[in-house]
């Protein structure tokens, strides 16, 4: 006698698993605060860490090289002002309310391997990678040691003497490549979720250019790692690079020979 296959297991009727409610406009502030984090991790945060590994990608270039750029960074009109309003709340906001999705939701992996879910566990574990690791970036290179807006031309040799620890240089290259992972597939969230490509077929190929661009970008961030530890025409760069050089007084030559000094040989007359 044939049998009816067993229903398929929901969120809700598997031991272990918390259900989570589908977001909906009208469900209270969930939504627009949902919005407004894919939003932040877009616009500004994302385009700062674009202009952060170009401005990178010039201490292949040297000390002076990586010492003028930041110092034309930190010469903008109002740059406190923007480095706060444009880079550090929003950061605060999209980093405190991403870890608190991430602490109330809970991976399926176990029991839906699916794409997405894969893809939500991806992007909750690269996020506490990038997390963790801005925090301590920010402390160590703007608020600690040398304050590089007063000394730019101690940029490169500030990171580069960070670097030589290979702790923080393995910390260095897997937050890299988590950070990059997190912004590009962010980016793909942010467009399926405000209606950019519907169906899944434009799902698909903007996560495919997504891909791409998430991997140029980690290029170009591993690029700029590599300029201060792997160059060895910089193995060792100054502690400041716009510092003048040391005049080094030159020893003083002997006197010549005199013949009207008995202790020095002359010529016979």
């Amino acid at each position: 006698m044939a049998t009816s296959a067993p229903p398929i297991p929901t969120h809700s009727s598997v031991r272990g698993i918390k259900k989570v409610q589908p977001l909906h406009p009208d469900t209270g502030h969930s939504f627009l605060w949902h919005k407004l984090h894919s939003l932040s991790g877009l616009i500004p945060i994302g385009a700062f860490l674009i202009e952060h590994i170009l401005s990178n990608i010039e201490a292949l270039g040297g000390p002076a090289a990586y010492g003028h750029q930041v110092r034309l960074l930190n010469s903008l009109p109002q740059v406190r002002v923007l480095e706060w309003t444009f880079i550090f709340i929003p950061l605060a906001f999209h980093a405190t309310y991403g870890l608190w999705i991430a602490l109330r939701g809970r991976a399926t992996v176990n029991v839906y391997p699916w794409a997405g879910n894969w893809g939500y566990l991806t992007q909750r574990i690269t996020g506490l990678i990038a997390f963790a690791y801005i925090i301590q970036h920010v402390w160590r290179q703007r608020f600690s040691g040398v304050m590089l807006p007063e000394h730019p031309g101690a940029a490169f040799a500030k990171v580069q003497h960070e670097l030589h620890n290979p702790w923080m240089l393995a910390l260095y290259i897997v937050a890299m490549i988590a950070t990059c992972w997190h912004f590009s597939y962010g980016i793909w969230l942010f467009a399926a979720k405000w209606g950019i490509t519907p169906g899944n077929r434009a799902r698909k190929r903007f996560g495919q250019l997504c891909a791409a661009f998430g991997t140029v970008l980690c290029i170009l961030g591993l690029a700029s790692i590599y300029a201060f530890v792997g160059n060895p025409k910089f193995a060792n760069a100054p502690a400041d690079a716009f510092a003048p050089p040391a005049i080094t007084q030159p020893a003083p030559a002997p006197p010549p020979p005199n013949s009207t000094n008995p202790s020095q040989p002359g010529i016979v007359q």
